[in-house]
């Protein structure tokens, strides 16, 4: 039994021997509630589930055909779980394991509903997160819940929860599919509106097996639902479906995420292309605003042609929006036309035509799903980037949004290293306006003062790439993802006119050849420009920097942004105005070495140190200084940082101050260093060990070696906490 957690995992082999070894078992007997996990190793199949009588619902599971192949269950009890909670952790045990990608599941729960009740937060979320670390260290699971936050398996899971406006959406899908009249359905949207989630959750929908599938989170809505999905799966039994994505690095990641999904395969995701090869009852064209036609497409000319020849569409006519409209049965576009950003984009008015004709039906997804700053962000971006502002508006702020002005380049930089080390995927991009030159690996593309840069050296999948930190995106590696943080740099090619109070290009400091070429009218690239700039302000889910090249335009946006300001130094909180844990954290007065182990310390008693608002004090918390420079690219030499006491389970990945001692023994000094943690593991008889621990740096000094610790050296080392931030 886990003590703080008070939960325990039991491990049982799933064979007829099962219901026998359960005679003892006080919460079997009991019929208390409970979660179980079904698995297997080989097959790599897993299957989740809750229950009050695990006795008749394992009986039932080994009579299953699907069911019974798996090998081993594991129970997750406590004496704290009751009905709602089990459902609770049952629905983020399904995400999670989805989003890992250890196992495919065998579970049709789509849409998870978020459940509500009393105390949910404070203390099932984390019973959650530590029965995830102990899985993880059974070897269940394999990544880290920040991990799977981060990936796109997880991002664009079937089994994550509906909005009410997505539910509403799919419902309306669904009748128009089922609707003999309609032939194609436009689904607009803005940027993180949630289109994608309702292309995968209809595939997921239409290519499951009947029994697997559950709508029981779709609560008052489950029985109208439960009703039309039968009518849509008797009308397309065996529908030939596909998933069309423009833009070939996206259309990868989309791939990856079916192959990880039971029911769906990497090859329902295609190109435009491919559409020629067949006739289709169902089309979904995710990001259908980047179709193209027949201009600027380089290489691309001659399979276009060849596909405009095969369809019997004239040459410099047809276009893929044509490609899907004759070869679909039935056609959901997902359109946002504010993410149209070339001129060999299919064009807005050709849209307009399909959405004028009496077959399509258009619905619209307001509610914003990506950006925590919400549509008031969005909004104001749009505002900003058209030069809509009121004189009265005030500068957009919130404690859930990070919107910042940065004047120094370097610190913008600093700062998204420091957040990619918090939360992953937090990246600098910039708009076109320096040449790729970087094919000569010895030249920097872009230079800015005395700082040197890269564009991206891989275009498939770029954002998860692993040298992407030390990259610059752009629009074309970025359009369709996710990002924590964005470090936006606005570039040469874009000012403002102040006379006017407008916006204005310099095309000759636009260097996206495909970007420029054909255009005759100059608002027209302005157009292009803009919803550019507006489509890469729109990934940051937690926050957006950014750092404007042209003096003019920085001026502007120095009127709207808040600007960037090097934080002030902590403050240690005076005696009489300290409330343990409730306005502070304690300060242990030790100097963390961000190098080799410093010299043997002890800790002295400790003071209170007042934390940023964006931080809730715990007892879990402590403040500690860090000296040295090899972890420099995410903690400066000389930083006050937020650490929270190890709680166990995997450290892999994470920034971790260890010790060689116990941090209070009075007999022992201690040795202090930060590092992130890598640990190389040895099984044995189904038990693993540490063979050896590996305390990496994170440094511009190439210098900085890794320190390692094998054998006894394990037995001294101690994790006293996890980085959180530097403050």
């Amino acid at each position: 039994m886990s003590g703080i957690n008070n939960f325990e995992i039991k491990r049982f082999d799933f064979n007829n021997t099962l219901l026998g070894s359960f005679y003892d078992n006080h919460y079997v007997n009991g019929l208390w509630p409970l979660v179980y996990i079904l698995s297997d190793g080989k097959v790599k199949t897993a299957y989740v589930g809750e229950t009050t009588d695990a006795f008749s619902r394992m009986a039932t599971h080994l009579k299953s055909n699907d069911k019974n192949k798996l090998s081993v269950v594991h129970l997750i009890t406590s004496d704290k779980f009751n009905k709602s909670a089990t459902l609770d952790i049952e629905s983020n045990l399904i995400k999670y394991l989805a989003g890992d990608g250890q196992y495919k599941l065998l579970n049709g729960n789509l849409g998870l509903a978020n459940h509500t009740y009393y105390q949910k937060k404070e203390i099932y979320w984390d019973i959650f997160k530590t029965i995830w670390g102990e899985l993880k260290s059974e070897g269940i699971t394999s990544k880290s819940l920040t991990q799977i936050d981060n990936s796109d398996l997880f991002k664009y899971s079937p089994y994550k929860s509906l909005s009410i406006e997505q539910k509403a959406s799919m419902i309306e899908i669904i009748k128009s599919l089922l609707n003999n009249q309609t032939k194609n359905i436009i689904i607009e949207g803005g940027a993180g509106t949630g289109k994608t989630i309702l292309a995968i959750f209809l595939f997921k929908l239409l290519n499951s097996e009947r029994e697997e599938l559950s709508f029981k989170e779709f609560g008052s809505d489950e029985d109208e639902f439960v009703k039309i999905v039968d009518q849509l799966r008797n009308s397309y039994p065996n529908p030939s479906m596909a998933l069309v994505v423009p833009m070939s690095s996206f259309r990868g990641t989309i791939k990856k995420v079916f192959q990880n999904i039971r029911g769906l395969k990497a090859n329902m995701v295609i190109g435009p292309a491919e559409v020629t090869n067949k006739k289709y009852d169902i089309l979904i064209v995710d990001e259908s605003h980047r179709l193209r036609k027949r201009v600027n497409l380089g290489a691309y000319f001659g399979a276009f042609d060849i596909a405009n020849d095969k369809l019997s569409l004239p040459k410099l006519q047809g276009n893929e929006l044509d490609w899907i409209l004759l070869q679909g049965r039935k056609n959901l576009f997902f359109y946002d036309e504010g993410q149209s950003i070339k001129p060999s984009d299919v064009d807005k008015k050709d849209f307009d035509q399909v959405k004028s004709k009496n077959d399509t039906v258009i619905k619209t997804l307001t509610s914003q799903f990506r950006v925590r700053g919400g549509k008031d962000y969005v909004t104001y971006v749009d505002n900003l980037l058209n030069v809509k502002f009121k004189k009265s508006q005030p500068v957009f702020e919130t404690p859930k949004y990070e919107f910042l002005l940065f004047d120094s380049l370097s610190e913008m930089i600093e700062s998204i290293n420091v957040k990619d080390a918090e939360f992953g995927l937090s990246r600098l991009i910039a708009g076109y306006s320096w040449e790729w030159v970087s094919k000569n690996k010895n030249v920097h593309d872009i230079v800015i003062d005395e700082i040197k840069l890269k564009w991206n050296s891989v275009s498939n999948d770029w954002v998860n790439s692993t040298n992407a930190i030390n990259e610059v995106g752009c629009i074309h590696t970025t359009q369709g993802y996710d990002l924590n943080f964005t470090g936006l740099i606005f570039g040469n090619e874009i000012s403002y006119d102040k006379k006017k109070n407008e916006i204005v290009i310099k095309q000759e400091n636009y260097f996206d050849r495909n970007g420029k070429q054909s255009i005759s009218d100059p608002n027209d690239l302005k157009n292009y420009i803009i919803n550019i700039y507006k489509t890469m302000m729109l990934r940051g889910i937690r926050g957006t920097y950014v750092y404007v090249c042209d003096k003019s335009l920085r001026e502007y946006f120095s009127e709207h942004i808040t600007k960037f300001e090097i934080k002030k130094s902590v403050r240690i909180l005076p005696l009489h105005e300290v409330k343990e844990y409730e306005n502070c954290v304690p300060f242990y007065d030790i100097s963390v070495a961000a190098g080799g182990f410093s010299e043997s310390q002890q800790a002295s008693n400790f003071e209170w140190v007042e934390l940023p608002e964006s931080y809730k004090p715990t007892k879990e918390h402590f403040v500690c200084k860090v000296t040295g420079a090899s972890m420099n690219k995410i903690i400066p030499n000389g930083s006050w940082c937020l650490f929270k006491k190890d709680p166990g389970g995997s450290r892999e990945g994470k920034v971790v101050l260890v010790q060689h001692y116990n941090i209070q023994d009075s007999e022992y000094a201690s040795g202090y260093t930060i590092k992130t943690y890598e640990s190389k593991k040895v099984v044995k008889e189904e038990e693993w060990s540490h063979k050896k621990i590996i305390l990496k740096p994170n440094s511009y000094d190439p210098d900085y070696q890794p320190i390692e610790l094998n054998d006894d050296e394990l037995s001294t080392l101690k994790v006293v906490g996890i980085f959180v931030a530097v403050l």
